[in-house]
């Protein structure tokens, strides 16, 4: 009965399941194989599943029962059971060797099976997410995701910032694709997509709730949203629907969600620049991406959501997270990278009690041998290295820096607060000791002209007098901050610079030096505009030598 939601779904707990089919050797990866996908607590068949195909697997796994129970004669099966058999060898090999002509590698021996309920819903997590991340390898989705990207744009930027680098260190080291990587990520964050907490109502604009679940439409399921939220708005009683797609391809045209949909569709977008990329799955609530960095011979922690790039301590230290699981997901395989992202590796270890580190392991061994059979012994020897350089990059803690000190930034502060991500810089940390120092190029001294306007919506800086000029991120022309971000509210359209969550007063100044230049101010003019909310309140400071004068943000 297909088109009975009933028949659709198998709770992870449930004791048939459990007992006498999770079990079985191949269970899991063959249901995978047939259509079903992860939702929480269930698997679920979705609408946009195929049931012909679920039926070929049948009919495969039948003819191979019945040459067994037949004494081992050969059984014929359908040139349809064939070919779905044998699409499925990678997950299910038992299940292809009668139906396929083509000699099958022996198996990797399997890893032990789930003993508990915990075991078994970790497996699926494993399960769900590495098949997902061959959804990033589709050559169509691909060229859907690089017909949104601006490559022409992001690549000149990126030779730009490869140039300007090498110029200021003559042993730079760093490839193109290092700056690629950050443009990528500039881009996504800045220009293509936004935050959701609460949608605002479809009829009046106004703010709404998410109060409850609603039930998904056929099209939702196709898409993979299992998941309705329901944003209710208290003035026009009306309901707008929120669902949490989980197919890359549907998130390139809403462009919007929480971090699930922000790293799903990052990644996506990596893949599609042909940059090495993994989807990193947080046992505690969240999701990023890593890219690999051929120059730095290493892994690159990067959120789309944050527009941070190896900042992999940003979590643990700076929002306070306490971390136990995080996994790597890529086509190649599984890779247990919590280790980077951890810089007390005797507490995360005591927080590791979901499952025996013994059986993930051997799962996750398994997991990978059987996905690494079909790839060449070049590429085998290559992911080996890779491994065995991380393995060696985990023994040690990383150390702590300052650019990763912060609370989080995406999100609204209700949410953030809700999630204990609000945490702020270390006591003595905070502050920017000594930065960036305004000097007059030669085209200013020519000018006698020194002109700069920051916009915080573009987050850009512009020396107008230089050219015009632009100089990308807030605090790359600071000269103090100390308790500052930059937020965006994206559910009221505004951008600023702020204080941080939890501390009494922040602070930022910019410098300008024109002694070296042997030249003396004549005039200043300073437009500055500021707001505050409830109680806050903001100081403008012009201070030359000894001299400080106060003015009004306006």
């Amino acid at each position: 009965y297909p088109n009975e939601e009933k028949y659709r779904s198998i709770r992870i707990g449930n004791p048939t399941f459990s007992t006498k089919l999770l079990p079985i050797k191949g269970a899991v990866e063959c249901l995978f194989e047939m259509g079903f996908e992860e939702a929480e607590t269930h698997l679920v068949f979705p609408k946009s599943a195929s049931v012909k195909q679920l039926k070929l697997i049948r009919e495969a796994i039948a003819a191979e029962r019945d040459q067994r129970l037949r004494g081992g004669q050969p059984v014929q099966p359908t040139p349809q059971a064939a070919a779905a058999s044998a699409s499925a060898s990678a997950s299910a090999p038992e299940s292809s060797t009668a139906a396929s002509s083509q000699p099958v590698t022996p198996p990797p021996p399997p890893p032990p099976q789930p003993s508990s309920l915990n075991s078994m819903s970790f497996f699926v997590t494993l399960q769900s997410n590495f098949q997902h991340v061959m959804l990033y390898e589709n050559p169509e989705l691909q060229q859907k995701a690089r017909s949104y990207i601006p490559h022409q744009q992001l690549s000149s930027a990126a030779e730009h910032k490869l140039k300007e680098a090498k110029e200021a260190d003559p042993e730079c080291k760093l490839g193109i694709e290092d700056f690629l990587v950050l443009e990528l990520l500039r881009w996504f964050k800045q220009d293509f997509f936004s935050w959701v907490d609460c949608l605002p109502c479809s009829r009046c604009g106004g703010p709404t709730q998410n109060t409850s679940s609603l039930s998904p439409t056929a099209d939702d399921l196709r898409w993979g949203a299992q998941r309705v939220e329901n944003h209710y708005c208290q003035s026009c009683q009306l309901s707008t629907r929120f669902p949490r797609y989980n197919n890359p391809e549907k998130l390139l045209e809403t462009r919007r969600g929480r971090c699930g949909e922000w790293a799903n569709c990052f990644t996506l977008c990596c893949r599609a620049l042909d940059l090495e990329a993994r989807y990193i799955w947080d046992s505690t609530d969240h999701v990023w991406t890593e890219i690999y960095s051929v120059s730095q011979r290493r892994w690159l922690h990067c959120d789309s959501c944050e527009n941070a790039c190896d900042k992999p301590l940003l979590y643990e230290v700076g929002w306070g997270k306490k971390l136990a699981y995080v996994l790597a997901f890529s086509k190649d395989q599984v890779v247990d990278v919590t280790w980077r992202y951890s810089c007390k590796h005797p507490e995360v270890l005591s927080r590791r009690t979901r499952v025996q580190e013994a059986w993930l392991l051997h799962t996750i061994n398994g997991l990978n041998a059987s996905r690494q059979q079909s790839l060449s012994p070049d590429r085998k020897k290559v992911l080996t290295e890779r491994l065995l350089v991380e393995l060696v990059e985990f023994i040690s803690p990383p150390k702590k820096t300052p650019g990763e000190l912060g609370g989080r930034n995406s999100g609204s502060l209700a949410w953030r607060i809700a999630r204990g991500e609000t945490r702020g810089a270390d006591a003595g940390t905070a502050t920017q000791a000594a930065g960036y120092v305004f000097t007059p190029t030669e085209k200013e001294k020519s000018d006698r002209l020194l002109h700069v306007h920051y916009s915080a919506t573009k987050d850009q800086y512009c020396r107008v007098s230089n050219n015009s000029e632009v100089i990308q991120n807030w605090d790359q022309c600071v000269w103090r901050k100390e308790s500052v971000l930059r937020k965006v509210e994206n559910d009221w359209q505004m951008v600023y610079i702020a204080r941080t969550e939890g501390s009494s007063m922040g602070r930022i100044s910019w410098k300008f030096d024109f002694a070296a230049a042997g030249m003396k101010i004549k005039s200043v003019s300073i437009m500055a505009s500021s707001q505050t909310f409830h109680s806050g309140k903001v100081c403008w400071h012009l201070q030359a030598g000894q001299i400080t004068t106060e003015f009004s943000g306006g």
